[in-house]
């Protein structure tokens, strides 16, 4: 379906005007903090009318939320995947950790700082919440089944999830190698010694995670 007219008169044509409306305001909820970003403002940013914004969203946290979803919901589906593929579970979670990490820190926006906004707490944002738990639910069974215990199930959950904070004080600039990098710190901190073996037991599932 073409876009609704843009404030110049344009029409949006091809462009994905709903795309434009959460890039905008993915900009702004980080550049100047969700509360203090308006719609009217969303849409400027855009180069959309008000109105338009409305056309596609309910309202802010409606475009927060699918924002926040995006960042989590592309990798409980490779978890999901995962779950079946004839590798041991260090390899599955080898190919988890590399895809998450390029996830978090590969797109234009560190969206992931967004976590520890306060308004995220409203009942709007419980399917992000409820679909974050299950993601780290997937990491900790990996883990587990690694032979490893609770504690480095919580540390590599928590070391991938702070590469939102790496972002916010650096440019990482090969998004490839820092992810395999990740991967390999999290197959270490699960017990594995023979990174290199996880890491060629994981391309069997290479299409999973590439």
């Amino acid at each position: 379906m073409a876009g609704r007219p843009r404030a110049t008169g344009e029409s949006a044509g091809d462009r994905d005007s709903r795309q434009d409306l959460l890039d905008a305001a993915a900009e702004l909820f980080i550049e100047h903090g969700f509360t203090a970003t308006s719609t009217r403002a969303v849409a400027d940013r855009a180069g959309l009318r008000q109105a338009s914004l409305y056309h596609y969203f309910n309202g802010k946290e409606d475009i927060l939320a699918v924002l926040l979803e995006g960042t989590v919901r592309p990798s409980l589906h490779t978890a999901h995947a995962l779950i079946e593929t004839p590798v041991p579970p260090l390899a599955k979670l080898w190919a988890l950790c590399r895809f998450d990490l390029a996830l978090l820190c590969g797109g234009p926006h560190n969206l992931g700082v967004l976590y520890l906004r306060p308004e995220i707490q409203s009942p709007r944002f419980a399917g992000f919440h409820a679909e974050r738990a299950e993601l780290r639910d997937r990491y900790r069974r990996l883990v587990l089944d690694s032979g490893a215990d609770e504690l480095a199930a919580d540390l590599v959950f928590g070391m991938v999830e702070g590469v939102v904070l790496t972002r916010q004080w650096k440019t990482i600039p090969d998004v490839e190698s820092f992810a395999s990098a990740g991967a390999d710190a999290g197959v270490r901190i699960a017990g594995g010694t023979d990174v290199a073996a996880v890491r060629e037991q994981a391309r069997v599932i290479a299409h999973l995670w590439q």
